[in-house]
């Protein structure tokens, strides 16, 4: 997401007349989009605007900015303290008002304003054309207790589906070969406009004649909605909708929150563009624990999810999330998570030592009592345990033929991921990146696939 915001920042700054430069001291304007979600990534930002001070001796018009998520959540202004060298201090939302601050520190500087109120109504200014980050919606309304994503990004907001749409369609018309929808609580989507949404689609929740049945419209392996009582699912029905643009293209999506996870979105897996991969954090495999961090599903429930999951789709590879270490996780509980990661058989996990955030719930209520050499220790057995597990089942790739969306090409190799978000190398030219690719799998590694060109 911070990605995608960086691209919208470029866009504006492009509008007015600026142009992207490759190194800081080449800049009269240097923008930091910071993440907070662990203290080491805002001990870096002070780091670099400290390095940047001396900048100023050759350039003392240079104009240093932080944006993102860490003037976000500084209701306090101590992190704004902290960075006394700094001319500019927002927010992301705040972005339409960078070019009037702008001229009101330096005037003399030509800055076209922003005809945007909303900063996700511009446009972004895409890195790879082949790959188009689509925000549907941002901030979150969970307030996990480890997590500072609620005050950086403030409450739940949904774009319009019209405005995914039509942003979807003018990047794939522009080459795009991916899509990947972006949200802090991404399948939690709820149109602002669902009349948009197509009389045929069949997962709308405006729909008069009850639980849709789709077994039609799309390849399932499950009961169709045995036992449900909602009416449609916003997500399942936007996925649907943009399975209907024209355009050799594939969806990808994260990250799902598996306490929103339901029958329709299982179905809508099934969609022909949609990748072979789900990323679902379960961030613990111990109750006690996610009860702890305000995570509103048990293990049990979490586990019953993968098998329905994979029952609609056996083959998708899973990634996930993990707290290793959070206040008070006994080795019981910590090997709890290990258990669930056996029986999950992630194919990929991001775990992340617990690290304590100013500002949250755990903060104020718990102790970070876990020691770092523990919580490395713990890390280091689930990495151990995902190499394991990821080399197994990577063996079934080998003789295969898979398709594959090529991102570079350095020295004759080419990389790029599979639809399992697999990566894959192979020999080939410049000219395939950006395009879908089979590739004949020769060699299955732990964190690479190699093949040769079909």
């Amino acid at each position: 997401m911070n990605k995608n915001d960086s691209e919208r920042v470029v866009s504006l700054l492009s509008t007015g007349g600026w142009m992207a430069v490759e190194k800081a001291e080449l800049a009269d304007l240097i923008i930091i989009n910071t993440c907070s979600v662990r203290q080491a990534s805002e001990d870096r930002v002070c780091g670099l605007i400290h390095n940047w001070q001396d900048l100023r001796q050759i350039n003392p018009e240079l104009l240093i900015a932080v944006t993102g998520c860490m003037p976000g959540r500084d209701e306090d202004g101590k992190a704004r303290k902290r960075l006394k060298n700094v001319d500019l201090f927002f927010s992301i939302d705040e972005l339409p008002m960078l070019p009037q601050w702008i001229k009101s520190l330096r005037p003399q500087w030509s800055f076209q304003d922003s005809a945007d109120e909303d900063y996700l109504d511009i446009l972004p200014q895409r890195t790879e054309k082949h790959r188009a980050f689509v925000t549907i919606q941002t901030g979150c309304n969970n307030f996990c207790t480890y997590c500072v994503v609620p005050y950086a990004r403030g409450r739940e907001r949904n774009r319009r589906v019209a405005d995914i749409l039509k942003e979807i369609s003018g990047a794939v018309v522009g080459g795009a070969k991916e899509v990947v929808l972006l949200g802090q609580v991404v399948n939690h989507y709820v149109a602002p406009d669902p009349e948009i949404f197509s009389k045929c689609n069949p997962f709308c929740r405006s729909r008069e004649n009850g639980n849709p049945d789709v077994s039609h419209t799309i390849k399932t392996r499950i009961p169709v909605f045995t036992g449900m009582t909602m009416r449609g699912d916003d997500f399942a029905a936007l996925l649907w909708e943009i399975n209907q643009i024209e355009g050799d293209f594939r969806i990808h999506w994260t990250a799902a929150d598996p306490q929103y996870f339901n029958d329709y979105q299982i179905q809508a897996l099934n969609l022909p563009k949609q990748v072979n991969y789900l990323h679902l954090p379960v961030q613990s495999g111990d109750n006690e624990v996610l009860k702890k961090m305000n995570r509103h599903y048990t293990r049990e429930q979490y586990l019953d999810l993968i098998k329905k999951i994979r029952t609609a789709r056996p083959e998708i590879a899973i990634g996930t999330d993990l707290v290793l270490g959070f206040c008070g996780e006994t080795e019981d509980q910590f090997q709890n998570t290990v258990d669930l990661f056996k029986q999950c058989a992630f194919d990929i996990a991001y775990q992340a030592m617990y690290s304590e955030r100013s500002g949250t719930a755990a903060a104020k209520a718990f102790k970070d009592d876990i020691l770092k050499v523990e919580k490395k220790r713990r890390w280091q057995i689930i990495q151990d345990l995902m190499e394991e597990t990821t080399h197994r089942k990577n063996q079934k790739y080998l003789h295969q033929n898979i398709e594959v969306l090529v991102d570079k090409c350095e020295e004759g190799i080419c990389s790029g991921y599979s639809h399992e978000m697999k990566l894959v190398q192979f020999l080939g030219a410049p000219d395939l990146i950006g395009k879908l690719m089979k590739i004949k799998i020769t060699q299955a590694e732990t964190w690479v696939l190699k093949g040769v060109l079909i």
